[in-house]
């Protein structure tokens, strides 16, 4: 089974969108785990609209932030693998099932995939992010081409999986931890999935994940500042030719 993990915070404008893609997939055998962080929106009752037994919501009792409801819900799962979808994002149909063939035929760990940028409003594609075919702990320090939405995760090879709480950048975090055990990211060159734009200030975003980057560089890898320095010229340079190909976006996740 595939546990998805959905964390969900005033989403009430795109949340439909993101779960009725995901009861698209071809891919059925999987349960949708939907973390309410206090909304004050229609969140929860657009939730509770939906019959589906594959979905679980949650309403957490106190806001825990994007990682922290993160970790709740994967201490919920049952599924031997591991998704993750925001609630502003969409899957394409076949993305469950094409990567967990993908998985166990690479033996893989964690994989990836490329995916397409949509605008706001989910009417148009404004940008593509390709994504190498594999990818080292080395590497996802200079360059942070992993897309939390299109992640999957093997727990029976990784065990239990819980994101740093640190403001910013807890996904890059996280697989950096997974891959320093040894593990190698592999990755599906095809896109499956879309993720939606920020109407957010570029510039400002930009500045706000280098800090991000920065902290997960000193406080969750313990780097000191020379090793640091010696990686964060390539971020920044990779960085800037990612949000050039995506058409500018930014997402930041509060």
């Amino acid at each position: 089974m595939i546990s998805i993990i959905m964390p969900a915070h005033n989403a009430e404008a795109h949340i439909q969108a993101a779960i009725d893609s995901v009861l698209a997939q071809s891919w059925t055998d999987f349960e949708l785990l939907i973390l309410d962080d206090c909304s004050t929106d229609q969140t929860v009752a657009i939730v509770q609209a939906y019959t589906d037994p594959r979905i679980r919501l949650y309403m957490l009792e106190e806001n825990l932030g994007a990682a922290g409801t993160r970790n709740y819900g994967i201490r919920q799962a049952t599924g031997r693998y591991i998704a993750f979808l925001d609630s502003d994002d969409c899957w394409k149909p076949k993305k469950l099932e094409l990567q967990r063939a993908f998985m166990q035929e690479n033996k893989a760990a964690l994989s990836y995939t490329a995916y397409d940028v949509m605008s706001p409003d989910g009417e148009r594609i404004t940008g593509h992010v390709d994504v190498p075919e594999s990818v080292t702990y080395r590497y996802l320090l200079r360059n942070t081409i992993i897309g939390c939405l299109t992640v999957m995760i093997d727990t029976k090879q990784t065990g239990l999986v819980q994101m740093p709480i640190f403001k910013g950048a807890e996904d890059t975090a996280t697989w950096l931890s997974i891959l320093k055990k040894g593990h190698i990211a592999k990755g599906l060159t095809e896109p499956l999935a879309l993720y939606r734009k920020g109407n957010a200030s570029l510039s400002s975003n930009k500045f706000q994940m280098a800090k991000h980057i920065w902290q997960v560089y000193r406080k969750s890898q313990n780097m000191s500042v020379f090793t640091a320095l010696t990686h964060f010229p390539f971020y920044l340079w990779n960085g800037l030719v990612k949000h050039l190909r995506t058409g500018g976006s930014v997402k930041l996740v509060k």
